[in-house]
């Protein structure tokens, strides 16, 4: 697993998303959301301070912010790469994508490169089978991908 740098929490940010919400625990996973957004993760003291204000036992917005797959608690690139490995995906050589990209990254799926410029994930399916196999990077789809495709991908992520 790679060694990632911890990024500084600046709780300010955590007080101006919780001030946009009501202090309330329905809202928490609004904020868990708006707390993710802004750090790329959910860091401990960011949790802590969201239990704090809300009054809500931390054992609660951890268990939250761990049941969903959406969250994350470690810190995630600013790029966000997704190969799907779904059957349609995978029968097209979806498996030789994700080597090539751990390969050339240096890092495994679900993990984010040192630098926290990019995570790589895999997912099941995202159903757009006829377009497989099929990388995600920052929400774009790139149908059809090939390793020469995934090459270019990277390259632009570094620029």
């Amino acid at each position: 697993m790679s060694a990632t740098v911890q990024p500084t929490v600046d709780l300010a940010a955590v007080d101006r998303i919780l001030a946009a919400h009501p202090k309330e625990r329905p809202a928490l996973i609004m904020i868990l959301q708006d707390v993710q957004q802004e750090y790329r993760y959910l860091p401990r003291a960011a949790l802590e301070r969201v239990a704090e204000v809300l009054a809500v036992p931390r054992s609660q917005v951890f268990q939250l912010a761990t049941f969903y797959r959406a969250f994350s608690l470690k810190p995630r690139g600013k790029h966000i790469c997704t190969v799907c490995l779904g059957t349609a995906c995978h029968v097209r050589g979806a498996p030789r994508l994700v080597e090539h990209i751990e390969r050339k990254t240096g890092i495994k799926a679900s993990e984010t490169t040192p630098d926290l410029l990019l995570t790589l994930e895999t997912v099941n399916c995202v159903g757009a089978c006829a377009l497989g196999p099929l990388v995600i990077v920052d929400g774009e789809y790139h149908g059809n991908m090939t390793l020469s495709g995934a090459e270019k991908l990277l390259k632009g992520l570094k620029q």
